[in-house]
């Protein structure tokens, strides 16, 4: 594995994501799932999120249309935070969400509103802190 990908991943991992949240799952992570952790921060977060060519605001809206597409509504979760860090507005994520609906069906895009909902409510509640 490569260390300085790894540290370069772990920096953008935790500005989108939120630090607290990255170093519990590291904290957490044995020896069963610390490669998963590791590539995933190495090649997800450094060599992917790393990349230039796309500002990390671009990023997230992709992965919201993806991960609803995919019916990972726990990682949906993650990232709809993560779009908010990452500069991506609420009526932005709305309108990624109604584009989700037309193309990947309206239970998808149910779904989707109900996890925004849910993650904007305790996005602001942990910026009050």
């Amino acid at each position: 594995m490569n260390d300085d990908l790894f540290n370069k991943g772990l920096g953008i991992r935790k500005s989108v994501l939120g630090a607290e949240f990255v170093e519990k799952s590291l904290a957490a992570a044995d020896d069963f799932n610390m490669p998963m952790q590791r590539l995933t921060t190495e090649y997800c977060w450094g060599a992917v999120w790393g990349r230039e060519e796309l500002p990390k605001k671009t990023r997230s809206m992709l992965n919201l249309a993806m991960l609803c597409a995919l019916n990972r509504p726990h990682e949906l979760k993650m990232h709809i935070g993560g779009a908010l860090r990452n500069g991506v507005t609420r009526t932005e994520i709305r309108e990624v969400l109604l584009q989700v609906a037309i193309y990947c069906g309206i239970p998808a895009g149910v779904d989707a509103f109900r996890v925004a909902k849910e993650t904007f409510a305790e996005f602001d509640k942990s910026e009050k802190k």
